[in-house]
C-alpha cells in the first residue's frame, strides 16, 4: 500500500466521517441534558465556511469519477472535516467538563514531584528569563495553523493516505482525551500549586486564566453559553498539545526538508506545554502515549483493509475435478 493510492486514501476519508458524527452526537445529547447551549451566529458560520470545502471535494469527486484530482478532494475534504471536528470538540470538552467529578490536580502534581519534575522551580527559571518565556510562549500557540496546513502539504506532495491516518488518529486522540478529561479533570498546575498567575509575570498564562476561569464557572453553573471563539482549552489530561505535536511529527515527517523543520518545531511546542501553567508534566507523557497508540491503531486498521483487499482480490479455487487421496 503506498501513500498515492487514491482509492484506498478516499475509503480512509468515507471512514473519518464516522468519529466526527459520532461526536457530533454525543454534543448534542450533551447540549440537551447539561443545559448549556451554542451561540448560533459563530457556529453556524463556521460550519456553513466547512460545508463548502466538503460539498466541494464531492461534487468533483462526483463529476469527474477517475479523471478528478485527488489533490483538490483531499486537500479541501479534509480542511472541511478538521473544521468541522475542531468546531465540535471544543464545546464537547465543556460538556465532559460539567461531569462534577473531583479534581486532581493535587494527585497530578503530587506524580510530577514523584517524578522529580516539581513544575514551580521550572516555571520559576522560566520566568527568569523573559525570552525563554517568549520564545516557550510563541511555541505553544504552534498548535492552529498545522491543523490547515497539513491537509494541504500532505495532498500537494501526494500523500493521500498518510493524510487520512493522521485525521483517522486525530479524531481518535481528541476523543479520547475529552473522555479522560471528564473522568479526571484538573485545572492547571498554578492551581495545584496554590499560586495566582501574576507569581510569575513574565510567563504569558491567558490560557491557564482561560482554563481557570472556565471551569470553575462550569462547576458553579454560572457558564451557559458556548461561544465558539472564547472557549478556552479546560482539558488538562491527557494534554493534547503533547497529542498534537506528536501527530503533527509524525505526518509530515515524510516530506522532505519540511519533516525536520516540524519535527523541531512540535519539539519545541511539547517543552512549552507544562510551563504555561495549563498542564502537568505527566499530562504531556500522557499525551505523548495518548498520541502514540491513536498512530498505532490507525495503521492498523490500513494493516487490516489492506488484507482484507487482499483476500477479496484472491482467484477464486479452480473448478477443475482433483483425485482425492483415496483414489
Amino acid at each position: 500500500m503506498v501513500d498515492t493510492d487514491a482509492k484506498t486514501a478516499w475509503q480512509l476519508y468515507q471512514l473519518n466521517w464516522l468519529p466526527i458524527a459520532a461526536m457530533g452526537s454525543l454534543l448534542a445529547l450533551g447540549l440537551s441534558v447539561t443545559g448549556l447551549r451554542l451561540e448560533p451566529v459563530a457556529y453556524g458560520i463556521t460550519l456553513a465556511i466547512a460545508m463548502s470545502f466538503v460539498t466541494v471535494a464531492y461534487r468533483h469527486h462526483v463529476a469527474k469519477g477517475d479523471g478528478a484530482d485527488p489533490k483538490l478532494i483531499f486537500s479541501l475534504g479534509t480542511i472541511g472535516q478538521v473544521i468541522i471536528l475542531c468546531a465540535l470538540v471544543g464545546p464537547l470538552s465543556y460538556v465532559a467538563g460539567i461531569s462534577g467529578f473531583p479534581l486532581q490536580d493535587q494527585a497530578l502534581l503530587a506524580i510530577d514531584r514523584a517524578l522529580g519534575l516539581d513544575p514551580e522551580p521550572i516555571a520559576r527559571f522560566v520566568n527568569d528569563h523573559p525570552w525563554l518565556a517568549d520564545v516557550l510562549s510563541r511555541g505553544y500557540g504552534l498548535i492552529k495553523w498545522p491543523l490547515l496546513g497539513i491537509p494541504v502539504v500532505l495532498a500537494l506532495t501526494a500523500r493521500y493516505v498518510r493524510l487520512q491516518l493522521f485525521m483517522l488518529a486525530m479524531s481518535l486522540a481528541l476523543a479520547i482525551t475529552i473522555a479522560i478529561s471528564a473522568l479526571v479533570p484538573a485545572i492547571g498546575t498554578y492551581y495545584g500549586l496554590g499560586l495566582p498567575a501574576a507569581h510569575f509575570p513574565d510567563i504569558n498564562t491567558a490560557v491557564y486564566a482561560g482554563q481557570l476561569r472556565d471551569i470553575l464557572a462550569l462547576r458553579d453553573g454560572s457558564l451557559h453559553e458556548l461561544q465558539l471563539f472564547k472557549l478556552s482549552g479546560i482539558v488538562s489530561f491527557p494534554s493534547f498539545h503533547a497529542a498534537s505535536a506528536v501527530l503533527y511529527m509524525w505526518a509530515l515527517w515524510p516530506v522532505r526538508r519540511l519533516g525536520g523543520i516540524a519535527a523541531a518545531l512540535n519539539l519545541l511546542m511539547i517543552t512549552a506545554t507544562p510551563v504555561i501553567g495549563a498542564h502537568y508534566i505527566i499530562d504531556v507523557a500522557g499525551g505523548i502515549a495518548l498520541a502514540a497508540a491513536s498512530i498505532w491503531a490507525a495503521t492498523a486498521y490500513l494493516a487490516w483493509m489492506s488484507r482484507t483487499a487482499r483476500v477479496t482480490a484472491a482467484p477464486a479455487p479452480s473448478a477443475t475435478w482433483q483425485p482425492s487421496l483415496a483414489e
